[in-house]
């Protein structure tokens, strides 16, 4: 096949979105597919022998951190020059939006993915509030032109048919086993992350800092409790006032990591934490469990999808302050934390980015067909 991607965020960006765009290139032009990568321009020009055109990006308002591309006209012109027999529409609300629109008018089979919440991001953003009708009507209009319509879980697929977005399914996730492993963990790193002190235990976060990742919702258990360290792994346009925020605790800031220092960083933890309940899914859990540790996460559909509380991980009501101590008294049972650390390795074991990336592959496959039979 010779297919398009059109993305919000690519390479040399970090997040879920792109981990997830990144795997499924590699496998389609291993597997001899034609492809080319339409997305905010950031200096890559080739991944994996894919071409990535880039298109000018611009700094939002009210999310400075990182840069946006708008909806373009070259879009247009760029997919007709390439002739594909599928676009795909990662987010479809800005630039992706545009890779929408040019499928439609050119009459070539489109699947659509939905990975951000930006409405339900907007609740967090209180300014912003008055945007979520607007931009739920923007991702149902740019939806409907889809031939497929993919969710990250069965949670977000079940909230998209809820407003009367159609052709849904659910794209498998995925984790790279061998870069995140327990063979990682290292005392020099839990050193450095328990700032001198490894007798502790060391909570883990990996993400980018932003509001909607609900980081500062675990400050009140750094004020209770001295037998916890934890390291804030990432940046973000929330990183200045969790520091400030958090002054005074035993937390870390380390910065951003990558390749090794990143799967130390995890593999050296006792488990990691995900406070957030805003996410459509949330890979890094996976990338935790891969790590062989207990996820100690906040209670949401598309965590409780991943984490099976007592079994491969740990769940905790959000903002709730007994359930989260709760949890943390639960991880200083040694045995229970034995046989949670190789669930979770067992459970990452089942999720290859071969895998995932061939269901979108069967998605591509469906849209070209579905898309023929409408237009016959």
């Amino acid at each position: 096949m010779k297919i398009a991607i059109v993305t919000e965020t690519f390479l040399p960006s970090v997040d879920g979105v792109v981990t997830r765009l990144r795997h499924a290139v590699e496998r389609f032009t291993d597997l001899g597919h034609e492809v080319m990568v339409i997305a905010p321009e950031l200096g890559v020009t080739e991944h994996h022998g894919a071409r990535v055109v880039g298109i000018r990006p611009v700094t939002l308002p009210f999310y400075k951190h990182r840069r946006f591309t708008l909806p373009s006209p070259n879009v247009d012109g760029i997919i007709r020059g390439f002739h594909p027999d599928v676009v795909h529409a990662a987010q479809p609300i800005l630039l992706a939006s545009s890779g929408a629109y040019a499928a439609h008018r050119q009459r070539i089979p489109l699947v659509a993915s939905y990975h951000t919440h930006i409405p339900r991001y907007l609740d967090l953003y209180r300014a912003y509030r008055w945007g979520k009708r607007p931009v739920w009507w923007q991702i149902k209009r740019n939806h409907a032109l889809a031939d497929v319509n993919i969710a990250t879980s069965q949670t977000m697929k079940a909230e998209l048919a809820e407003q009367g977005i159609h052709n849904l399914h659910v794209v498998r996730r995925g984790v790279d086993t061998q870069t995140f492993h327990p063979r990682f963990a290292s005392e020099a790193m839990r050193e450095r992350l328990t700032q001198g002190h490894p007798e502790k235990k060391l909570l883990v976060f990996v993400g980018r800092l932003a509001a909607e990742k609900e980081i500062h919702r675990l400050r009140p258990m750094m004020e209770r409790r001295d037998d916890v360290a934890l390291a804030i792994v990432g940046d973000g346009p929330y990183r200045r006032e969790l520091e400030q925020l958090f002054a005074g605790t035993s937390t870390l800031f380390p910065g951003f990591m990558e390749g090794e220092e990143l799967a130390s960083a995890f593999a050296s933890a006792d488990a990691f934490v995900f406070p957030s309940v805003t996410e459509t899914l949330g890979l890094v859990i996976l990338e935790g469990m891969a790590s062989g540790l207990p996820v100690v996460a906040a209670r949401s559909g598309p965590t409780m999808e991943q984490v099976t509380d007592g079994v491969n991980g740990l769940i905790f009501d959000s903002g709730d302050e007994a359930s989260l101590d709760a949890a943390l008294t639960r991880l200083g049972d040694s045995d229970l934390r034995r046989r949670i650390r190789a669930a979770a390795r067992t459970e990452a074991e089942k999720f290859s980015w071969e895998n995932a990336s061939d269901d979108l592959l069967r998605y591509y496959e469906m849209a070209i067909e579905q898309h023929g039979r409408r237009h016959d």
